[in-house]
């Protein structure tokens, strides 16, 4: 069974990740478990923090590596949280500090038209470190922002997305359904359909 690390130290995206890749015929290994640090998230995009992450874990390793570059585009912010979302509220920042963040940043946006955002996630695989040509995938989830949280499932801002057609924020829809409709579900969908022929 193939060897492949998972390059991210964030709990619920990993469990995502792994719940999504059960299918596979990998043998998925978290970076933390082979004791490599957090890359450094110096690009200016979604596909440029993927791409240093997956090379960093790769590097350290020497195994081919998935990276997840993923977070939270707010239309009336200008993309805002984007690729800050996990460090929206600064330093030290929670999953409950970025909500409160996002809410207050809306506030001045409240009472008109819905306010629209989108979860985007950028799956990067590399095959080694030096890899001149890494698999990319990704894909975007569309919805709206509420006006508080709602639900206990997920992370991030789960509680603040409103799925469309659902009716319940993506912090209320069971894991399993999420795992269908998801940003990150639809960028591995994406990935699993060329995975093989690329390992």
């Amino acid at each position: 069974m193939k060897k492949l690390v998972i390059a991210t130290g964030n709990a619920g995206k990993l469990n995502e990740l792994q719940a999504l890749l059960a299918e596979a015929s990998f043998d998925i290994i978290s970076q933390k478990t082979l004791g490599v640090s957090d890359a450094d998230e110096t690009g200016l995009s979604f596909v440029e923090n993927a791409i240093l992450k997956a090379r960093h874990a790769s590097a350290a390793t020497g195994l081919p590596a998935l990276a997840d570059d993923s977070g939270l585009c707010v239309d009336i912010l200008g993309g805002a949280p984007g690729i800050y979302s996990a460090r929206y509220s600064g330093e030290g920042a929670t999953d409950a500090t970025n909500n409160a963040m996002l809410l207050q940043s809306l506030l001045p946006h409240r009472g008109g038209e819905p306010l629209t955002a989108r979860f985007v996630c950028v799956l990067v695989l590399v095959r080694h470190a030096d890899d001149p040509l890494p698999l990319i995938c990704q894909a975007e989830w569309a919805g709206e922002i509420l006006e508080a949280v709602r639900g206990e499932q997920g992370f991030g801002y789960d509680p603040l997305f409103l799925v469309p057609g659902e009716g319940v924020s993506s912090a209320e829809l069971p894991r399993e359904r999420k795992n269908e409709i998801s940003h990150r579900a639809q960028a591995l969908q994406a990935l699993k359909a060329r995975i093989q022929e690329y390992l």
